[in-house]
């Protein structure tokens, strides 16, 4: 089994402007591209799961989140990060597009997504935590049975430090 790190998306891995979804608005936060880098050296599988109700919406497509995914993971490559998948849920109660409306085991706080990616990817729930900017995110950790963390901001890979410390200093107590 792995160990994982499961990220929201949007103000976590990129600065959230709002319904991100096209690769022209997508910008990384700071040291994101290298929290993802050092924790594939340290062999974490790296887990994106991500709510993305602007489909549900209207304002983009599934295929327009795909895109963003697919260049997301490449740019993140380039420097080291390999992101082992990414999860997104499209569907939102009372949704503009018919087809969405609906609710779903995979719309955070929900632990549908990450319990889909422990099961894909053989991932050891003890040995990984969630990573998310909203309480809702760190509630889904913990509804999947890990540690949660709440990033507020500053840059991404000293956050990831602070973590992977603490966690490091529990295993050796």
């Amino acid at each position: 089994m792995r160990k994982a790190a499961f990220f929201d998306r949007d103000g976590v891995l990129n600065v959230d402007k709002g319904y991100v979804g096209h690769w022209r608005d997508f910008q990384w936060i700071p040291g994101a591209k290298e929290a993802l880098a050092d924790l594939t050296a340290q062999g974490y599988a790296i887990i994106v799961i991500t709510n993305q109700s602007g489909v549900a919406r209207g304002y983009y497509t599934e295929q327009d989140v795909r895109d963003v995914h697919q260049h997301m993971c490449a740019d993140a490559q380039q420097t080291g990060g390999l992101i082992t998948a990414v999860y997104y849920c499209p569907y939102l109660e009372g949704a503009a597009v018919a087809r969405y409306d609906r609710k779903s085991d995979w719309r955070k706080p929900a632990p549908g997504m990450i319990l889909q990616a422990v099961k894909e990817h053989d991932i050891d729930i003890s040995q990984s935590f969630m990573i998310g900017d909203m309480p809702r995110d760190v509630e889904c950790g913990r509804n999947a049975g890990m540690d949660g963390y709440q990033f507020r901001g500053g840059r991404l890979d000293t956050f990831i430090h602070q973590i992977l410390q603490e966690r490091n200093s529990r295993e050796t107590v």
